[in-house]
């Protein structure tokens, strides 16, 4: 009784239950009830201490309902603790906390899909558009052929100038090329004829200050000299004799003041006379030219430039273009494909005279020629100037047999059409050169040998 007592006293969850204990199935007597599995047996007498105490089921007990489904007793000490599932309303509630997460997921798994397949998109638009690559060819080597345009002008271009002049009449550009390490570069006249400064300024953008060494206006021809400048590279000059139609050309100028302009094109013509100046109105400034015309394009401030071969050597210097009429606005009033430079060979005798002396001199056969003369040929006069004959006495002509009324048809067997044409086929020559004439006099024509004569140029 003593430990009956003292384990009532405890909490009723501190006292451990009897663990039923197995008996032999035994026939139920008349008039007992059936105990039901798992019940505790009835005590053989009752607890005179408890006996007012209403007795209160354990948990579990299959006494509990009648028809009621046996439920296992728990056991705090046993070697595995039962679990109770709550199969009721839990079970619904658990399904739509999956509902929710699935939900989720899918919401998660359709923004992040969204999202990837928006940034391929704008990769792609980047990638089609702001970011489109070509195909391009790589970096290859800059050097050319030295008989291509770009050969050509890589080797000219350093001994190529530009030339600005002021004058009493305005302002001005032209080019021109360097002759020699002194510093001599050869132009036109009508570039410098009025100058009163004049500053060359180099390929590489170099500036100095020119004087005019000497100049000529019946060859259109000019020398000017720098001072103090290092490294001059001089041009090679070619022979013009050698120039054949269609040969490939490369002009090298400052048209409207572009300088270091290259353009290119073929010989047109050889031995074209022209004739340019004329503004003074007396005739001295008349340039007398036995051209080799050119379609390479040339404009003003082409003038004085070099006019170069397939080996970048000169043959010509540029010196007039055939334009639009004055009077018709709707043409054009730059190239047209008409282009004429003076042959190099005229060019080099010039600036060698220039150079040594200052002025150049003109071969002459020593008449005077009626320029009003309009048939085939050139006339020779009847009268000079100021009344003096028109074969100068003991001149070239007069030692020719060259009589006043004879009409010049030949030059070396070329024929010439008018007085200007003579002009420039005896100045393509030098003096002391010989020259045979062929003239008609009284209808028929002959042939006279004379040696050119010389005479200072203006």
């Amino acid at each position: 009784m003593a430990d009956q007592q003292q384990s009532d006293t405890a909490p009723k969850w501190w006292s451990r239950p009897t663990a039923p204990r197995a008996e032999p199935e035994a026939e139920p007597e008349a008039g007992s009830t059936a105990a039901t599995p798992g019940a505790e047996p009835a005590p053989s007498q009752p607890d005179p201490d408890h006996a007012a105490e209403p007795a209160s089921p354990e948990p579990g007990a299959a006494d509990s309902e009648p028809g009621a489904a046996a439920v296992p007793r728990y056991d705090p000490w046993g070697e595995q603790p039962l679990q109770v599932a709550d199969r009721g309303k839990a079970a619904d509630g658990g399904h739509l906390v999956r509902m929710r997460h699935a939900l989720a997921l899918g919401l998660g798994i359709a923004l992040l899909a969204g999202g990837v397949g928006g940034w391929l998109g704008v990769l792609a638009e980047r990638q089609s558009s702001t970011r489109l690559e070509l195909p391009q060819a790589g970096v290859e080597s800059k050097n050319r052929a030295p008989e291509s345009v770009a050969g050509i002008a890589a080797t000219a271009l350093p001994g190529v100038v530009t030339l600005h002049v002021r004058g009493s009449a305005g302002s001005g550009t032209g080019t021109g090329f360097v002759l020699d390490g002194q510093g001599h570069i050869l132009t036109n006249n009508h570039v410098v004829s009025d100058a009163k400064d004049i500053t060359v300024t180099f390929s590489t953008g170099e500036s100095v200050t020119a004087e005019l060494v000497g100049r000529d206006s019946g060859y259109d021809l000019a020398v000017v000299k720098v001072d103090g400048v290092r490294g001059l590279q001089s041009l090679s000059l070619g022979n013009s004799e050698n120039v054949k139609v269609g040969d490939p050309v490369v002009a090298i100028g400052a048209p409207f003041d572009l300088s270091n302009t290259v353009t290119a094109g073929i010989i047109s013509a050889t031995g074209r006379p022209i004739t340019a100046g004329g503004d003074k109105g007396d005739g001295s400034d008349i340039s007398y030219v036995d051209a080799l015309q050119t379609d390479a394009p040339i404009n003003p401030g082409n003038s004085g430039g070099p006019l170069l071969d397939a080996k970048a050597r000169v043959i010509g210097i540029n010196s007039a273009i055939r334009g639009a009429d004055k009077g018709d606005s709707d043409k054009q009033s730059g190239s047209i494909g008409l282009g004429f430079a003076i042959p190099v060979n005229q060019g080099k005798r010039v600036a060698e005279e220039l150079i040594r002396t200052g002025r150049a001199t003109h071969p002459v056969i020593g008449v005077t020629l009626d320029m009003e003369y309009t048939g085939d040929g050139a006339r020779v006069g009847t009268k000079g100037e100021g009344g003096k004959p028109a074969v100068v006495p003991d001149g070239p002509g007069a030692k020719a047999g060259i009589q006043g009324g004879d009409v010049i048809t030949k030059v070396d067997g070329v024929r010439v059409h008018g007085g200007d044409e003579l002009v420039i086929k005896i100045r393509a020559h030098r003096p002391g050169d010989p020259l045979a004439l062929t003239v008609l006099r009284d209808g028929r024509e002959r042939t006279l040998e004379l040696v050119l004569g010389s005479a200072n140029g203006s």
